[in-house]
């Protein structure tokens, strides 16, 4: 990890703010989600992306049932199930 030199402090609500060139550099705007997430002992914020639920690819998304797939994965779940049929 490469450190920025930039320090900001918890405030009594448990927020820290993001410097706006980080923001910035990362395209991230008012309102946008972020994931947090913890590696080891570090905490590691990402922009949150939708992502497809089996394989966490973020290109070529479809919705079913309120659920992202991408394509690859809803055409090997098709494949499995065509295969599945033709054995019965």
């Amino acid at each position: 990890m490469k450190s920025t030199g930039i320090i900001r402090r918890v405030d009594e609500l448990g927020r820290v703010v993001i410097p706006i060139e980080i923001r910035n550099k990362f395209g991230i705007a008012e309102k946008d989600p972020i994931e947090i997430y913890v590696d080891g002992s570090n905490i590691v914020l990402k922009k949150y992306e939708e992502s497809c639920i089996f394989c966490g690819n973020t290109k070529n998304l479809s919705e079913y049932k309120n659920k992202l797939i991408c394509d690859k994965c809803a055409e090997n779940i098709a494949g499995a199930i065509a295969s599945e049929k033709s054995e019965d």
